[in-house]
């Protein structure tokens, strides 16, 4: 079960909420709902805060600045896919949402820590995809060819070996 979640949820039904998160295997939530949710300022508390309230696993967007991944004892942080050109941020978070539950559901029968890290990186290269027009524009004809082709330019930009002394 993947929920994405929102302020207005947050604020106007949170017992709701809680009783629903013990039941999420992942949530998904943008940086401002889950300093709303926790209180806390700091993003590694809040996602540490949010897992300890139920769900399997959290996912907290960050906008431009990529995404944090928590399970029981694990974190991950994926950057954004870097662009020189951004048309219209509506609807890139509900895109990357998108994106890591389509992949999930497309590719894996039992998630795994591994399998939501690839997951990320999916949902950050649909996110880039969604911000390059307006509105769903550059979606309308997107192929998995295109898709794929920006993962693998993700991950080679992303990667890195510390030299070793």
């Amino acid at each position: 079960v993947v929920a994405d979640t929102m302020d207005l949820w947050i604020e106007t039904t949170r017992a709701d909420l809680d009783a629903l998160l013990p039941d999420v295997d992942l949530l998904i939530l943008n940086d401002s709902e889950a300093r709303e949710m926790t209180k806390e300022t700091s993003l590694i508390k809040a996602g540490r805060a949010i897992r300890k309230m139920g769900p399997r696993y959290v996912a907290i967007k960050k906008g431009e600045h990529g995404a944090l991944l928590f399970g029981e004892n694990e974190f991950f942080s994926c950057g954004a896919y870097p662009l020189e050109d951004i048309h219209d941020p509506t609807g890139a978070g509900d895109t990357f949402a998108g994106g890591m539950a389509g992949y999930l559901a497309g590719t894996v029968k039992k998630v795994t820590f591994t399998d939501l890290r690839k997951a990320m990186i999916y949902g950050s290269v649909l996110a880039s995809f969604c911000v390059e027009a307006f509105s769903l524009e550059r979606l309308r004809n997107l192929t998995m060819d295109q898709i794929n082709e920006r993962y693998e330019a993700f991950k080679l930009m992303s990667q890195f070996e510390v030299p070793q002394n």
